[in-house]
């Protein structure tokens, strides 16, 4: 994402046209989700991905259309039907809504730019949210953007429908996470912009070096800290973006945590565990996982609970972390982790992926209606 708003700023830079499209919505199997974006520049080539296939070459040549053709923005829907899928090979079948929006007022949108890439780099999030469906065409791709504090910039229908959207908006702020909503007769998305996520590892065991090897290449900037120097190093983690060597009462405060950021504390004992703990909960990461038997998980929140830890606090703490996958490896226990933190980020169910049986079903039923008919 990213990369195309850098490729925005260039093109804005040297003042040519443009046309990014975003998935706003999706139903069902898709290749992508809501925020993937694809920017197609004045001469036919671009920045970022939509899928692949024949659906993003197709959005593609549209807006190398609206370009030359100077048309205004639009909401496509794509059904990823059987007929379509068979020309890429894929196996999809939901629906992907596209905005594909060429971009006029470039003075605008590169201030929107500027905060949303200082997001980017730790300053406050921010959320673009733009009209998707209006009756009144002139309306859509409308855009305001909106801060941490309440405060605005644009403006896109009345102040109460705006202020509605600034209170949806900051829900969605410190994880990045972006929405669909209906106001009345509009339709209109929402989109947040903050840091990419951190991870920070109380702790460099074994565990701890197994979650780094999967951390880098899912997109996480790594922390680790432990308070013995022979397991807080950059020869034990090279992949790091920092490591340090510190207590588990002061470690926290070495590095910059935000709402986007998740702990995981794997420290040797129970006593370190005890105050990294307690330390963890004190700063503003929305997730602090604990590593350990549910034996010393129930000591610690025993604690906790009797020091007077607040209701809000204590819903931050994952303990024992991961999701049950039966893991007994510290290579397995990671991917345990690591699989609740992406459901956690992501918003997924933590729940298998498996067919029901009521799909089953129907599958049953339509080869027996197909074999009856043949024979």
């Amino acid at each position: 994402m990213k990369d195309v708003f850098d490729a925005a700023i260039k093109e804005i830079k040297n003042n040519r046209k443009f046309v990014i499209s975003t998935v706003t919505r999706t139903q069902g199997s898709t290749p992508q989700k809501p925020g993937a974006k694809l920017l197609v520049r004045e001469d036919g080539s671009g920045v970022g991905t939509l899928g692949g296939g024949c659906v993003e070459g197709d959005i593609w040549f549209a807006s190398s259309e609206k370009i030359k053709r100077e048309e205004n923005a639009e909401v496509r829907p794509y059904e990823l039907n059987e007929d379509l899928a068979a020309k890429d090979g894929l196996v999809c079948g939901g629906t992907m809504h596209f905005m594909i929006d060429p971009i006029d007022d470039k003075l605008e949108f590169e201030f929107f730019l500027d905060e949303i890439n200082k997001a980017y780099n730790g300053e406050k999030p921010v959320a673009l949210v733009q009209v998707l469906e209006s009756e009144n065409l002139s309306e859509i791709s409308k855009k305001i953007l909106v801060r941490e504090d309440g405060s605005k910039s644009g403006k896109l229908i009345s102040e109460e429908i705006d202020n509605k959207l600034i209170k949806e908006s900051r829900d969605l702020l410190a994880l990045g996470k972006n929405k669909t909503l209906k106001i009345e007769n509009r339709l209109f998305y929402i989109e947040a912009f903050t840091t990419p996520p951190k991870l920070l590892l109380a702790g460099g065991g074994h565990v701890s070096k197994a979650i780094a090897n999967l951390a880098k290449p899912l997109g996480f900037e790594l922390n680790i800290f432990d308070d013995r120097e022979d397991f807080a190093n950059s020869d034990r983690f090279p992949e790091a973006d920092d490591v340090k060597v510190a207590n588990y009462n002061e470690g926290f405060g070495m590095f910059d945590i935000n709402a986007n950021t998740f702990i995981v504390i794997a420290t040797r004992g129970h006593r370190q565990d005890d105050s990294a703990t307690k330390a963890a909960l004190e700063t503003n990461a929305s997730y602090v996982g604990l590593l350990g038997s549910k034996r010393k998980t129930i000591l610690i929140i025993e604690k906790l609970l009797r020091e007077g830890i607040d209701d809000d606090t204590f819903k931050r703490l994952r303990a024992p972390v991961g999701i049950n996958i039966g893991a007994r490896t510290p290579e397995e226990i990671a991917v345990s982790i690591i699989s609740e933190i992406l459901s956690f980020r992501l918003g997924g169910s933590e729940k298998s992926m498996m067919l029901e049986e009521k799909y089953i079903e129907k599958i049953r039923s339509k080869i027996s209606k197909s074999s009856k008919i043949k024979n």
